[in-house]
């Protein structure tokens, strides 16, 4: 398995070491679906640092000593786990590849220092039983050979967040059956983002796709810092039969400081639909394809790109709560303002993760 690989070079084959992230993208991209472009970096070379920095015996032990129902124990074993991967050099020659890599994305980009996305992706995550979404860590913004290196590095460690070993433990994934592989992905700067579910999950129901959005980069809406616009589109007609515009207050923008960051969204745009009717159309449209490609309901990540608002996606995994339920649709008496990821959040031990 080489060290580096192209998502549009994506070969079923390469699944077990890309993590459920990174195969869900180089999966999306063979189905035709826009997808920003970018590479990963292999679990095994995970796997090799972990090898040759002495660390995996300590590690191992670390793990087995944990108490998943004491959070203080968690605590602890993560910390020190974090740690130990931190302390690590990135192999010489892995630091190169991935410098080089990256100035090839620049280049295929049309630009220096173009800015990207490290994103963790796990190998045992995005699973039908399990999505440990949110568990890991993302870095957004990231320009410059070196610090995408750092970035990787720091994705690694992230393997052992708090709520990533207690949800992995808890779900039966020893440390062993575990690795880190890392996704490089060119940034795009939203209008606006969110998530769609190829299904309602406030009942269930599979003839609906439901949609969050709100301003600018996703992280507001996945983490639940703000109650995101919803609306519900039927998947055969394509009509809006439902629309809630919501008090937006908060919104993750790039500053002047070349940094993402949640700033207030201004009195005049907080209430306004951050969609339009042709562009909630065309989100339901790409939601509806992942779900055709994948032959199950997905929860998607997605955002508006550039000064078209050309929709890509950014994140396709299976939905976890209701796709595992009987296929009968319960009535629904829940706020329907209520966000469809509060829903979610309340349902599901680990909260969805920010990758926008």
């Amino acid at each position: 398995m080489a060290q580096i690989l192209w998502f549009e070079n994506y070969q079923p084959a390469d699944a077990p070491v890309l993590g459920g992230k990174n195969t869900s993208l180089g999966t999306l991209l063979a189905a035709g679906l826009p997808v920003p472009p970018g590479f990963a970096v292999s679990a095994d070379c995970y796997r090799k640092a972990l090898a040759e920095g002495g660390i995996g015996g300590q590690l191992d032990a670390l793990m087995a000593a944990v108490d998943p129902h004491d959070p203080a124990s968690v605590a602890a074993a993560g910390s020190r786990a974090r740690a130990l991967i931190g302390s690590l050099d990135v192999p010489p020659g892995l630091a190169d590849a991935i410098r080089a890599a990256y100035a090839e994305l620049c280049s295929r980009c049309g630009g220096d220092d173009v800015p990207v996305a490290v994103r963790s992706s796990a190998t045992c995550e995005d699973q039908p039983d399990a999505s440990f979404a949110g568990e890991h860590d993302t870095y957004l913004w990231v320009r410059g050979g070196d610090p995408v290196v750092d970035g990787v590095l720091r994705c690694w460690a992230s393997l052992f967040t708090d709520r990533g070993i207690a949800y992995r433990l808890e779900r039966g994934y020893g440390r062993a059956a575990v690795a880190m592989s890392v996704g490089v992905q060119q940034m795009v700067r939203p209008r606006a983002a969110g998530v769609a579910f190829t299904l309602n999950p406030l009942n269930g129901d599979r003839s609906q796709i439901a949609i969050d959005a709100s301003w600018g980069f996703g992280e507001a809406v996945v983490s639940g810092e703000v109650t995101p616009d919803n609306f519900l589109v039927d998947k055969v007609m394509g009509t809006i039969t439902r629309r809630t515009i919501s008090a937006k207050t908060t919104e993750y923008r790039l500053t002047d400081r070349d940094a993402v960051t949640a700033v207030p969204v201004e009195d005049s745009r907080q209430r306004v639909s951050c969609l339009t009717d042709d562009e909630i159309a065309a989100v339901a449209r790409l939601a509806r394809r992942a779900e055709k490609h994948y032959r199950c309901p997905q929860d998607v990540e997605w955002a508006l790109d550039g000064p078209a608002g050309d929709v890509v996606l950014l994140q396709s995994r299976p939905e976890t709560v209701w796709s595992r339920r009987p296929r009968t649709a319960a009535p629904c008496n829940a706020d329907p303002i209520t966000s469809m990821v509060q829903t979610l959040l309340r349902q599901t031990p680990g909260k969805p993760e920010g990758s926008c």
